[in-house]
């Protein structure tokens, strides 16, 4: 690994004989405070951030010669995930694809890829006082030990690639990641998910892909390392840019992936009216999909109540899912503003794989239903754990979520590398306009645990 290193109640009481009326008086007063000020409430513990690393040192430092130009953008976005290290304040984290944006060309977006040499990263972190340091990092390679890169992989099925500021089209790379998720397997190996593909992606200790289960059906052929068609073909209809993004470890070995948005069937206006998506298994010693659970998002309004506005449906998602013990899992619903997570027991009776939600032509589709238990869906039950939104301290797009201990969560924020849409995030000489918005590791301890 090459370092690079950054600057920057519940309350039991006991009452023996003979203890002072002054004393008792003293519990009592105290009781009343707590039950006069309410109910504990979730509080953020500790704060940390990311200092500035100039994008271009960090790539060239892993990969050398990767990026000529890295137009002023600092490393950033590592806030896909978080995964514990195992010693107190490190973690694991992953960059997605790299700086992009989005600017308008003729009343049509187009996906922009400022750093395309940019190449996806497994980034260790250490939180050392107010500071988050890169304490290591591991390019993601292939087979050949070439960058994978994060540029989209297939015309007519991934947004088409352009240059920073949209005005040259880039060539696809049929390697190219937009990793998410991420956890380590006791063997070092990690496992990370993908949104192009979508796709669960299996890398060695030091980066290469070892194995790239995508749907079936998906045909994506040339690729230097071996692609595996192991996932339901209904994956196939993710919405675009919304495919893999949450990934889970259970204490069996056994992997979840979360879809970050329903998917688009019958078509794109159904999947963003949606408020069903899906969770499924995978089992690293079968190489295969096992079980699949229909997940149902709280309205838009329930979860978003930081922005009283928002009543768009297609900005609901789950960007982060964490196992807790057994079965039980966090998973995230959220908006760019706002998080909240919600505790979820896989249970067999649940299990929909291989049923007529699988079949693309079933109609309505699990997407459409308004009401998919009435239709006979057995929709995981879920309890509410925390609203984060609400939390002074914790800072939007939170993606990443790790359990510290009983009581504490970690989370981080993709700061999308400090990049806006439109064509104001460049300057006249092709610089970023930098939004200000810093990687952050927020510690938030719950009242009640996990």
């Amino acid at each position: 690994m090459s370092p690079h290193v950054a600057g920057k109640q519940h309350i039991h009481r006991s009452v023996a004989l003979g203890v002072p009326l002054a004393v008792l008086a003293a519990f009592v007063t105290a009781g009343t405070a707590d039950a006069t000020s309410g109910p504990a409430q979730p509080r953020v513990t500790h704060t940390a951030t990311l200092g500035d690393i100039p994008l271009g040192t960090f790539s060239n430092g892993l990969l050398p010669g990767t990026v000529d130009d890295d137009r002023g953008v600092h490393l950033g976005g590592i806030g896909s995930d978080i995964y514990p290290a195992g010693r107190k304040g490190e973690f694991w984290t992953v960059t997605d694809r790299g700086p992009n944006g989005q600017i308008k060309v003729d009343g049509k977006k187009r996906r922009t890829f400022p750093v395309p040499g940019f190449d996806p990263a497994i980034v260790k972190i250490r939180v050392c006082g107010d500071a988050v340091k890169v304490i290591g990092s591991i390019p993601i390679t292939t087979s050949s030990g070439k960058p994978v890169t994060g540029l989209s992989n297939q015309a007519g099925r991934d947004e088409a690639p352009y240059s920073y500021d949209a005005g040259s089209p880039l060539p696809y790379d049929v390697n190219g990641l937009d990793t998410e998720g991420i956890v380590r397997a006791k063997d070092g190996s990690f496992w990370l998910v993908d949104e192009y593909s979508p796709s669960l992606v299996h890398v060695s200790a030091r980066g290469r892909v070892l194995a790239r289960y995508v749907p079936k059906g998906l045909h994506l052929t040339g690729a230097d390392y071996p692609v595996v068609e192991a996932l339901p073909a209904v994956l196939l209809h993710r919405k675009t840019n919304r495919g893999l993004e949450g990934l889970a470890q259970l204490p069996d070995g056994d992997l979840v992936m979360a879809l970050q948005s329903p998917l688009s069937l019958p078509d794109a206006d159904a999947g963003d009216a949606s408020r069903n998506t899906r969770l499924l298994r995978f089992s690293p010693r079968k190489h295969a999909v096992t079980a699949e659970y229909a997940y149902r998002f709280d309205p838009v309004d329930v979860v978003d109540v930081v922005d009283p506005s928002e009543d768009d449906t297609s900005e609901l998602k789950i960007s982060s899912v964490v196992a807790v013990g057994g079965d039980r899992l966090l998973v995230e619903e959220r908006t760019d503003k706002a998080a909240r997570l919600q505790s979820v027991r896989l249970t067999r009776d649940a299990d929909i794989l291989g049923g007529p939600w699988d079949d693309d032509t079933t109609s309505p589709s699990l997407e459409q239903l308004d009401d998919p238990a009435s239709a006979g869906v057995p929709v995981l039950a879920k309890r509410l754990v925390v609203d984060l939104g609400p939390v002074a301290g914790v800072p939007g797009k939170i993606e990443g979520v790790a359990r510290v201990d009983h009581d504490t969560l970690a989370v981080i924020n993709d700061n999308d590398f400090g990049m806006t849409d439109g064509p104001g995030a460049f300057d006249a000489q092709g610089r970023l306009v930098d939004s200000g918005v810093k990687t952050t590791v927020v510690y938030v301890r719950l009242p009640r645990g996990i």
